[in-house]
């Protein structure tokens, strides 16, 4: 990866700039590339538009602003909106699925959605719907390993909220791997494997009526 550009967009309160932070922190600091960030607000601080952009690279960042988007995190319908046409043909597109509906995908590009607001929800503090979706981020993108990861959310995030953010961070992950990466796999092999069963004991049952039935005649 020479150049990868990303944008996050949601509204306030959501912790967009936060989980830009984090990406930026767990790319640069953690895994020694580069990593530069521009934050953007509306009017008002919080339910108002915002959205971050960051450009990683692997080598110096000399021009810190998007010409061409390669990643869009869309928060919110409006976000979504504003930035959509932006993405590149083989852009990737995350996206809250309680929040955002968005249209099909050009061809090329790849889209993923997680219920992060309510995943967040069930695990007791929806403030943490960011960090779920950090973790679903980073689990598709592959950047940096986990571990580069899990100590950048540690470094960024309050004291004492560690083990909560970690646990949100994780569940994000998770998600992602049981429905878009190797436990969505692992599931349709099971699923087909008992899909065989059923159909081999099917026909055992039907041939064991056909013999029963010439018996009979």
């Amino acid at each position: 990866m020479t150049r990868t550009e990303i944008c996050i967009t949601g509204f306030g309160g959501q912790g967009v700039v936060l989980c830009g932070h984090i990406i930026g922190h767990a790319y640069s600091i953690n895994a020694g590339y580069e990593a530069t960030m521009v934050q953007s607000f509306g009017p008002e601080a919080r339910g108002s538009a915002c959205s971050t952009t960051l450009v990683l690279s692997e080598t110096e960042v000399l021009y810190p602003y998007l010409q061409g988007l390669d990643i869009m995190v869309a928060m919110s319908s409006d976000g979504y909106e504003k930035f959509k046409d932006d993405l590149n043909d083989d852009g990737i597109l995350i996206y809250e699925k309680d929040l955002v509906k968005p249209s099909t995908p050009k061809k090329g590009q790849t889209a993923c959605g997680i219920p992060s607001t309510r995943i967040a929800e069930e695990i007791g503090r929806v403030i943490v719907q960011n960090i779920v979706m950090l973790g679903f981020f980073a689990a598709a993108t592959t950047f940096i390993t986990k571990d580069e990861w899990e100590n950048a959310v540690k470094d960024s995030v309050p004291a004492g909220t560690e083990e909560l953010n970690l646990r949100a961070f994780h569940t994000g992950w998770d998600y992602f791997d049981e429905n878009y990466g190797e436990g969505k796999t692992a599931k349709e092999e099971v699923k087909a494997e008992k899909a065989a069963e059923e159909e081999a004991e099917t026909a055992a049952a039907e041939k064991v009526a056909e013999v029963a039935a010439a018996d009979t005649d």
